[in-house]
């Protein structure tokens, strides 16, 4: 079973992309920071991330160096309610493949996720 990693510090939105995604066949896992993500991706292997850019303890940014040292290679959706171009930008050269703003179209994430796990 394919295994996607949400990390938001919201559990609403944990919730609602952990539902979404169980009804598509995924198992997932859930993180509220940056240290419980970073834990979790050393100890299970993972098609996909989905992470909030803003978290506590370790920004998504902080988040995306850290898997690029651990050279973890896997399609990364940020989320974010803020559209900072500069943290954007970054966020690209460490690899995102996609921003959604919150609040996003759910449809729409599922649909970029399926695709990009399906490859």
């Amino acid at each position: 079973m394919k295994k996607i990693l949400i990390v938001d510090d919201q559990k609403g939105i944990q919730l609602l992309l952990q539902e979404v995604f169980k009804k598509e066949g995924y198992k997932t896992l859930l993180a509220s920071t940056g240290v419980e993500a970073i834990r979790l991706l050393e100890a299970d292997r993972v098609g996909c991330v989905l992470l909030d850019m803003k978290i506590p303890g370790m920004n998504g940014i902080e988040i995306l160096k850290r898997m690029k040292d651990m050279n973890i290679h896997l399609p990364i959706f940020m989320m974010t309610a803020f559209g900072d171009e500069e943290l954007m930008n970054q966020a690209y050269e460490l690899g995102v493949s996609k921003f959604f703003t919150k609040p996003f179209n759910i449809f729409d994430v599922r649909d970029e996720v399926k695709a990009a796990m399906a490859e």
